[in-house]
């Protein structure tokens, strides 16, 4: 384990994370992580520079992390784990392999599935381009899940810190101080106190998508595109090697804001271009990002350092 760089609130390690975390330097850490939020290597068929695998030494490999990870959260702390969805080498079938890995990391720590989010890009490549570009006997693939675990039933957290705007439709309600309340089909009663308080914003669904794709859906507009280009774009700039797969800052904000408060601790595990220790920074929160790669860990430093 060395140490990348540090900042006023964070450190950047390099190093394999089941190493680093078994360190005794980090023994200090143990029960202080709020949120620990990743991206580890999907289980895709074609092999990436930073390394993934598939079908059940995938299961094996993620859930191997699941009792090393919980000993470092807090008694309320919060686990949040992208996964991409993977597809059976020569076949237009999706592999399952995400879904056991994820249920397997699960049952080795007894952890608890607090709530499974969908990160929509409308705006992806058409892919696995063989069944859906080449054939045509699929549609393209257009979003990754995002699991929250805990290892309580009730973790730390506020969905008042994450409200959208109200719609303008509800905007206007709001202003006419008038609601049809009452029973609905579905009989359900909607009381009209309640549903006409104005609580500063709508509570965001569990839909995370771009900005341009609102309109079209209830859901949480999240960004994906300009902060991987200003990324890129520097490193480029820097002759620095940049990490192919970056995370959107808006998902990653979404889930610290939701899921922490100020000066907590968020840890990533696989820390990559190290989206996760950026956007904590600039939210006031105390990090720990862990990269296996020396290139892409000090990469991730023009994330924090000024634009020239």
């Amino acid at each position: 384990m060395t140490l990348a760089y540090k900042t006023a609130c964070g450190q950047m390690l390099v190093g394999n994370c089941e190493e680093v975390l078994g360190s005794s330097r980090m023994a200090a850490w143990k029960n202080k992580v709020q949120l620990i939020f990743t991206s580890p290597p999907f289980p895709l068929t074609r092999e990436k520079k930073y390394g993934n695998l598939t079908g059940q030494p995938y299961s094996e490999w993620l859930s191997g992390f699941a009792k090393l990870w919980t000993e470092f959260l807090t008694p309320d702390g919060s686990i949040v784990i992208e996964v991409g969805n993977g597809w059976n080498r020569g076949f237009p079938t999706m592999s399952t392999a995400g879904i056991k890995a994820l249920l397997a990391f699960q049952e080795a720590a007894n952890l608890h599935l607090c709530q499974e989010f969908i990160c929509f890009n409308p705006a992806r490549l058409p892919s696995p381009a063989e069944w859906v570009t080449v054939r045509r006997v699929r549609v393209k693939d257009a979003f990754t899940r995002v699991w929250w675990l805990s290892s309580t039933p009730n973790p730390k957290a506020d969905n008042r810190k994450v409200l959208t705007e109200y719609s303008q439709s509800m905007q206007k309600m709001l202003t006419r101080g008038t609601y049809n309340g009452g029973n609905r089909p579905s009989e359900h009663r909607v009381g009209h106190e309640t549903f006409m308080a104005n609580n500063g914003g709508s509570i965001p669904p569990n839909v995370l998508t771009p900005p341009n794709s609102k309109e079209l859906l209830d859901v949480l507009p999240i960004a994906n595109t300009s902060s991987r280009r200003a990324y890129h774009l520097r490193c480029k700039a820097e002759g620095l090697t940049a990490h192919p797969a970056v995370m959107p800052e808006s998902l990653v904000e979404f889930f610290i804001k939701f899921l922490t408060d100020e000066h907590d601790m968020v840890m990533d595990p696989f820390a990559g271009s190290n989206t996760t220790g950026a956007i904590a920074e600039k939210l006031n929160r105390r990090w720990i990002g862990i990269e296996a790669s020396e290139d892409y860990a000090g990469s991730s430093w023009l994330r924090f350092a000024p634009a020239a």
